[in-house]
Order: structure tokens, then C-alpha cells, then sequence
């Protein structure tokens, strides 16, 4: 009964999750870095709704560009008060008028233009959110992968914490101080430290799954599939030092990032109003046309029906509290989006930086763990254990640099899971978005 509620909920939540995929199925399937990131963007219903908007004003571009609707009035003329008779009075007529507005200057045109130029907007918003989120999901499914592998790492070495308390246990029955108590105390406890930390561990991979389930649903609490934490970088090493040193060279590396492009798309369409705040000046014309129908006269005589047709319009000539203030709220409107675009610019260029030179240290930290470090502490660590079971050593000697080689391979994992977060940020950094052609429309 449960299994079919959590598929339920899955799927009105928009997961897509089968109903033949049951948890058992997807505890056994290991979930990979590309599955996770490309499950979360099949399944995202934001990337739905700009599809939506983007059709929505699709359709508004088509209706602001067209001609509003004729009135039609109908009106009875002229009756005299005293009789209300159609035929008593010569003016006495039955109309039907029909009136057509034409919007001002190139109201119309402009109008569709700008609902097109806020639609191709939508298509870049959708790639940097299909990038964004991509780089965010990678981001949980390392975070608990990390805790995943650092567990793995402990219970390699938790074999070996145990001997060592059963070697300490067999001294103390065996040999009668204070020195072997100490030993057998100190074992016991180091091992009581790595369950602690094991706990710790496996909390803080199930907190990083539960963040991941938001994302792609039930398929985030499967176990992870072993992944590279050694990937190609998108851009060479001296690329990255040219980077972190020229703010210039970072600016063209991002200029083309959909986040930058959908902003000058809405500097184009704020730009468009103000096109289309200055056809106030422009009058506005109407044209009319009325048909009046008039009855015979009381002898019984024909009168002529009469026909009217008329063109009025306003004159835009106190502008200076109305249209000008309205050209000048749209160029301020324009100049403040501006703004906005050079802090997303310096904000991406400050990141990419910022990411170079994160990288670079990073590497040289990988090269330094698996050059010198991990030799070294491994070297420490056999050279102490021999000690002791030599009679040649210390006990906690032997304990202890058994821990610090186990936390170096944990610092060394976690400075390579920190590296590939910073590849993952640094590939959705250097996404490019294709720039959207406005089509002109049918006025």
C-alpha cells in the first residue's frame, strides 16, 4: 500500500516515474551524474511553463497589431415630442453609423513588435535554465556522492581498527598494566569515532538525496553509480591563467550566456516602447459613416434618405505633462535594464574568475595529495603499525597515523569532488545561448 502511494505522489508531482518502476527496481539501478542532471531537466515544469508564455505572447503580437473593433451605433432622430411620429417632422430618421479608429502614428506595427521581442526571450531564459539546473543537480548528486565514497573509505578501514582493538584486548588479558589498558581504551575509542563519523556520513548523504528528490523524485534515493571525478576541463590551463588575470578575456568567454542575451532582448523590446511612447505625438484618427433612413411625409411623399460620413481626430498639443513624460519614464526604463545587464556581465565575469582560479588551485592541490601526501602518510602510517608490532613503537602512534592517513584520502576525495562541482559551475558559465531573430509581422 505504501509503494503505490509514492508512486502516486511521484507522478502528480511530474517526475514521470513508471508505475512498473517500483522502489525496489530503483534502489537497485545506480543513479549516474548525466541521468540525474538530464532526469531533472525532462521533468522540469518551469522549462513547460516559458513555452507557455512564449505562446502566450506570440498570440498577443498577432492581436496588438491589429486594427480595433468598428462601432456600430443605432439611433432614432429628430421624432417630434407631441406625437412621436415618424412621418410628422422632415429631419425625423432612423440611423445606423458605423465608426473605425485607427490607433496613432505607428501604434500598431510597434505594438506587435514588441510582444515579439519579449517572446524570443523566452527560448534563451529556457537554455540557461536548462543549464542552471543541470549544474545545481550535479552539484547535490556529488555532494552525496562524496558521502557515499568517504564511507566506503571508512568501512575499507574499519577491518583494520577492529584487529587492532583485538590485538590491544589479547595484550591487556595477557599481560597485566596500565600501559595495555590504555592501548585496549584508546582502540575502542578510535573505533567508536569512525561509527560516529560513519553516522555523520550517511546523514549528510541522505539530507543531500532528499534536496536531489526535489529535482528528479524517487529515482534520487537510489544508490550512486561510480563517476569519474576526472573530467576533461572545457578550457586548457593556460586558458584559465589568462582568465583569472584578464577580466576582458573572461567578458568575451560569457557575453554570449543566454542570461546576457535575454536581458538585451528586453532592452530591444523596452526600446520598442519607447518607439512606441513617442506615437503619442501622432493624432489619432477616426473615420465614421452613417446612413439615416426617413419615411414618407404625411401626403404620402418620398423623402430622400441621408448618408453622412466624417474624419476626426485629436490634436496632441499640451505635451508636456503627458507624452513627454511618458517618452522619458520608457528611455529611463531602457537606461536602468542597462544597468542591470552590466551587473549580470560583471557578476558572470567576476564567477569565471573566480572559477579559474579555484581550478587551478584546486588541481595543484590533487597533484600535491597524490605526489607527496598520500605516500607519505601511507609510508607513516605502515612504518608505525610495523613499530608496534615490533614492541618497536607506541600504540596511539600507531592509531593515530592510521587516522590521519584515512583523513587525508577523505581530504583528497573531497578536494576532487570540490573540483568537479567547480566543472560543473564552469560548464554552465561558459553555456552559450543562440540569439533569437525577431520575425517581422503582418501589420
Amino acid at each position: 500500500m505504501r509503494l503505490v502511494l509514492q508512486i502516486t505522489m511521484c507522478g502528480l508531482l511530474g517526475w514521470g516515474l513508471s508505475p512498473e518502476v517500483t522502489v525496489a527496481q530503483t534502489d537497485a539501478l545506480p543513479l549516474t551524474l548525466q541521468e540525474a542532471g538530464g532526469l531533472a531537466i525532462s521533468t522540469d515544469p518551469w522549462l513547460s511553463g516559458s513555452e507557455y508564455r512564449e505562446q502566450a505572447l506570440a498570440y498577443e503580437a498577432i492581436s496588438a497589431a491589429t486594427l480595433p473593433d468598428p462601432t456600430v451605433s443605432l439611433a432614432a432622430a429628430n421624432f417630434a415630442a407631441d406625437s412621436v411620429d415618424i412621418n410628422q417632422e422632415p429631419m425625423t430618421q432612423l440611423l445606423v453609423g458605423v465608426t473605425q479608429m485607427f490607433p496613432r502614428g505607428d501604434t500598431l506595427a510597434l505594438s506587435g513588435k514588441q510582444k515579439r521581442e519579449m517572446a524570443a526571450q523566452e527560448p534563451l531564459l529556457r537554455q540557461d535554465r536548462q543549464a542552471s539546473v543541470r549544474s545545481r543537480v550535479e552539484q547535490l548528486w556529488l555532494q552525496a556522492y562524496e558521502a557515499q565514497q568517504a564511507v566506503a573509505l571508512i568501512d575499507g578501514e574499519r577491518a583494520l581498527f577492529e584487529q587492532l582493538v583485538d590485538a590491544a584486548r589479547a595484550r591487556y588479558v595477557s599481560v597485566v598494566g596500565s600501559t595495555q589498558q590504555q592501548d585496549l581504551i584508546r582502540a575502542q575509542l578510535a573505533l567508536s569515532r569512525l561509527d560516529d563519523r560513519l553516522t555523520g556520513l550517511t546523514q549528510q548523504r541522505q539530507q543531500a538525496q532528499r534536496r536531489l528528490s526535489e529535482w528528479i523524485g524517487v529515482r534520487a534515493l537510489a544508490d550512486l553509480a561510480e563517476n569519474s571525478l576526472e573530467p576533461s576541463l572545457p578550457l586548457s590551463d593556460a586558458q584559465l591563467k589568462l582568465i583569472s588575470q584578464n577580466p576582458q578575456t573572461a567578458f568575451e568567454h560569457v557575453s554570449l550566456h543566454p542570461q546576457l542575451l535575454a536581458l538585451e532582448q528586453r532592452v530591444a523590446a523596452l526600446d520598442t516602447g519607447v518607439a512606441l511612447a513617442e506615437q503619442a505625438y501622432a493624432p489619432q484618427w477616426g473615420l465614421s459613416a452613417s446612413y439615416g433612413y426617413r419615411d414618407e411625409d404625411q401626403l404620402g411623399r418620398d423623402r430622400a434618405d441621408l448618408f453622412s460620413v466624417g474624419v476626426s481626430f485629436d490634436l496632441p498639443l499640451f505635451t508636456a505633462n503627458r507624452q513627454d513624460k511618458a517618452v522619458m519614464a520608457a528611455a529611463a526604463r531602457v537606461a536602468a535594464l542597462k544597468t542591470e545587464k552590466q551587473l549580470k556581465a560583471r557578476e558572470l565575469v567576476a564567477n569565471l574568475q573566480e572559477t579559474a582560479v579555484a581550478l587551478t588551485r584546486l588541481q595543484d592541490r590533487v597533484q600535491l595529495f597524490d605526489a607527496t601526501l598520500l605516500p607519505q602518510m601511507s609510508a607513516q602510517s605502515e612504518s608505525s603499525l610495523t613499530a608496534y608490532n615490533n614492541d618497536n613503537g607506541s600504540f596511539s602512534d600507531a592509531v593515530e597515523a592510521r587516522i590521519a592517513e584515512l583523513n587525508t584520502k577523505i581530504e583528497r576525495l573531497g578536494i576532487a569532488i570540490a573540483r568537479r562541482q567547480r566543472i560543473s559551475g564552469l560548464n554552465y558559465l561558459l553555456v552559450a545561448g543562440q540569439s533569437m531573430a525577431v520575425p517581422e509581422g503582418d501589420n
